[in-house]
Order: structure tokens, then sequence, then C-alpha cells
């Protein structure tokens, strides 16, 4: 097993993501791949703690143990064979939890993500469950802890990559042992051969190159569950680990900066999504111009906010296509801006929730544009 950057050169595709760190390897998805219902695998973003494992298929092994009754050791095959009897498949919003820290005042430290480590795949696997249940899980287990093939040093010390789930969340139907992605085998930098996908979840559950699973009896404190990933807010005092994807919209068109003419109509399109397999029930557009001179809508700071249409989602994971038809009135430039409320009655807030990591960013989507 070896692992190694991913970095993409010159010569690299259109869908290429966009490089934000080389080693490790971490990028952020291109604008032009999220007008895509699905996101390209080769373009979705990367997030990659200490480089990536090469495992071939023939030689990975997931190992089920600690409160079970038998432990299990699987291998890649095995796997797919008990998928010709249980195989899931489904569309997922996959979001990195620090999704957005750059615009974030002040920014906290990480990686400075804008508002694109962040795409919809379709994964198929098998319900994690039904391993679990060939292991039999101790009825006193209280969770599972994942993980990854990857190693490295955190604070000075060596770590594996390793997240806990409820037992609920880890025996969930939906809650899966990944193998393919978009019709194709993992790739390597998203998690080859096997990975964990969580559905709703921030895409820290969803522990890649997975070689193990551990039933345990006290809530796990490993560093990516006690120490990082974790919501602290001003005066320092942790408020547990990122959890459930909060609601979110992205606007994909116009793009930041478009010329667009004044009296011609413009459909202001997009994304939102939210977790929890919660699907989102509006989103709402605004148009304001910088100029407080103007009436309605185009007065700078306006109250009026504008239903947009909402596609049906491919699936009860999958993000919502929306779109609403804009002619403005008058040229100068303009902030479009779009907000969405799930089911549950949350909408996004109109700045950031800043915390010490920066994490769960969901302000307003906006987008500057100049009308001509």
């Amino acid at each position: 097993m070896t692992a190694s950057a991913v970095p993409r050169g010159p010569g690299a595709t259109a869908w290429a993501p966009e490089t934000v760190t080389t080693d490790p390897y971490n990028a952020q998805t291109p604008r032009a791949a999220l007008t895509e219902r699905l996101t390209p695998a080769d373009a979705l973003f990367v997030r990659d703690h200490f480089g990536v494992p090469r495992t071939p298929a023939a030689r990975w092994r997931l190992r089920i143990g600690g409160a079970v009754t038998t432990p299990v050791t699987l291998g890649y095959e095995e796997l797919l064979a008990l998928g010709r009897e249980g195989r899931r498949e489904f569309d997922v919003v996959l979001e990195c939890a620090g999704n957005g820290r750059a615009q974030m005042v002040p920014r906290p430290p990480g990686l400075p993500w804008d508002q694109r480590a962040v795409g919809c795949a379709r994964f198929a696997g098998v319900p994690f469950h039904l391993v679990a249940e060939r292991a039999g899980v101790a009825p006193e287990t209280v969770e599972f802890v994942f993980a990854g093939a990857d190693t490295g040093s955190v604070h000075g010390h060596p770590a594996a990559f390793e997240r806990s789930l409820p037992l609920a969340e880890a025996l969930h139907p939906d809650t899966l042992l990944a193998t393919h992605m978009n019709g194709e085998p993992l790739p390597p930098e998203h998690g080859a051969p096997v990975r964990l996908v969580v559905p709703g979840r921030y895409a820290v559950a969803d522990v890649k190159w997975l070689v193990e699973a551990t039933a345990v009896t006290e809530p796990f404190t490993g560093v990516f569950q006690a120490e990082e990933y974790v919501y602290v807010a001003s005066e320092g005092i942790p408020d547990g680990p990122v959890s459930a994807i909060r609601v979110k919209s992205l606007i994909t068109a116009p793009e930041p900066d478009d010329d667009l003419r004044r009296g011609t109509q413009t459909v202001v399109r997009g994304r939102a999504w939210s977790g929890a397999g919660l699907a989102v029930g509006r989103v709402e557009v605004r148009a304001e111009h910088e100029d407080e001179d103007g009436p309605g809508e185009e007065r700078a700071g306006g109250t009026e906010w504008h239903d947009a249409d909402l596609e049906p989602p491919t699936g009860p994971y999958a993000w919502t296509s929306w779109s609403y038809r804009w002619t403005p009135r008058k040229p100068g430039r303009y902030r479009l801006l779009a907000r969405a409320t799930d089911a549950h009655g949350d909408t996004q807030p109109p700045r950031a929730p800043w915390n010490a990591q920066g994490y769960g960013c969901n302000p307003v989507a906006a987008v500057d544009v100049v009308v001509v």
C-alpha cells in the first residue's frame, strides 16, 4: 500500500477540480461542473488529509470487530457478491464540512474553500447493516467506529482517519459500503476500492479507503471526532462533532461578473440541498441594485424575495435544481441572492454562523453581475 498526492497539471481535463493544495491533494469542484445534475467523478471536489492510499481491490479487506459476536473479515469479491442480494444505489450530495470557510470573517484556520467543496454523485454499494449482522452486534453497542487506510500525523501525534456513527445511523439501510460512483468503480481519490457513504451528513462521515469497522460500547473520542470536525464557538466551548448538512443553496448561473442586458430576461439557476434526508421546500431569489434610488426589488437592501421554480430531485439525498426568470430594468451592478428553506423550516441565514474551525457555513448564496 502506498500513498501519493493526485496533482492536476496543465494537461488535465476541463472538468478537473481546481487545486487548493498539492500534498496532500485537495481541490474544489469547477464552476462548470456544478451545472450538471450529477457531478462528473473527475470534477468532484477532493478532501484528503494524508495522501491517497493505493490498495488493489484483490488485496482489500474490511475487518468488523469490537463488541460483536463473531469478528468478520470481508474481501472485495465477497462484498460484491453480497451486493447482488442487497445492492443499493442513489444520488447523494457530498459537502465538505468546511465548505465556504473562506467567506467567514474573521476567517478560521483550515483549507480556504469558497462554496465549491460540494457536488452530487450517484453511489452504489452494499448497506453496512448487512455486513454488521453477519458479525452480530452486541446489545451494549452505542457506536461503530470506521477507519480508513490513510494515516499520518495530527498535532504531532500519529493518527489514522477514524470517525464514528451512532448505532442507528450506522445500521440505517441507506448507509453504504460504496464500491461504485456514477456507474463506475470508485476512483482512487474518492476512496477506492470501498468507502463509507452516509447520506445527509457532511462528507467527513463518508470515510474513504475503508478498512475497519469497530463496534464500541462507549462514545468514540478520536482526534477527528473530538478535536477536529467539531463545532467550537468563539468562547472555545465545543458543541459536538459536525453531523447533518445544513440547508444551503448555490447559484450556478449567471456566473460572477457576467455582463447581462437591460430588458432581457435572464434565467437565474442553481442547486439547493439539506441534510438528514430533508427535502428542500422553497428557494427564494432577490436582486439588489447598487443604487439605492431604484424601486422595489432593485433597491439596495430591498426586502422583496421571489419564489423560484423547483425541479423534483432524483432522490431523497440529491440536490434540488431551481430556476427564476429575472428581467433587469436598469443598468449597473447587481447582487443576486438565493436562500433555501427545507422541510423542517430551516432557512439559510444572511451571514455565515461563525465558529472557530469554520464548519457548517451556509449563508444566503450571492453572485455579483453587471447589467449594461
